[in-house]
């Protein structure tokens, strides 16, 4: 991703990354079984990129609309405990996370991909479309991913995040020793 210095200017700014979760995290898909149960799919990438940013002080957060117990196992496997579901009104969600973290939200990103994302996105100070968002979203959106939504668009942020701040080279560390 090819970031202007007004853009990487404001990633560096950022202590607080706000994900919307079907259609961002996953692909946007829901699968039922026969008994109700809800199954998404995670990208194993995304969830790395997520532990490098909180590994390096930035704190994650998700708003989301459903409610699902695969997101509690996920959320719990990657230490994300900033977590506000079955959420319509997703402004006043961010608001609330502003008011538990006292981090501002012109200090937070928001990436969504579906109209019911663009209150948070227009409260935020940095807002993010992934690849395969409606085309308000993207419109309206300060970054659009190369990455769809469940393909890599959350680790693409997420690094780009952190070679913003200047946290790339020590993200790495663990991994070159």
């Amino acid at each position: 991703m090819q970031l202007n210095s007004r853009m990487t200017a404001s990633l560096k700014q950022i202590q607080l990354l706000v994900l919307d979760v079907d259609g961002v995290l996953t692909d946007g898909r829901i699968i039922y079984t026969d008994s109700g149960e809800q199954i998404k799919q995670f990208s194993s990438r995304d969830g790395l990129g997520l532990r490098l940013l909180m590994d390096n002080g930035i704190q994650v957060g998700l708003i989301t609309g459903r409610r699902s117990g695969a997101l509690t196992h996920r959320c719990k496997n990657l230490g994300i405990d900033l977590v506000f579901d079955g959420i319509f009104n997703k402004a006043e969600a961010l608001d609330r996370m502003a008011q538990q973290t006292r981090i501002d939200p012109f200090a937070m990103a928001f990436m969504g991909d579906d109209l019911i994302d663009l209150p948070a996105m227009a409260r935020a100070g940095v807002a993010i479309a992934v690849a395969d968002a409606v085309d308000e979203v993207k419109a309206r959106a300060d970054l659009v991913t190369r990455a769809a939504g469940g393909h890599g668009a959350v680790r693409e942020i997420c690094e780009a995040i952190l070679k913003s701040a200047g946290l790339w080279e020590t993200a790495l560390t663990p991994f070159l020793a």
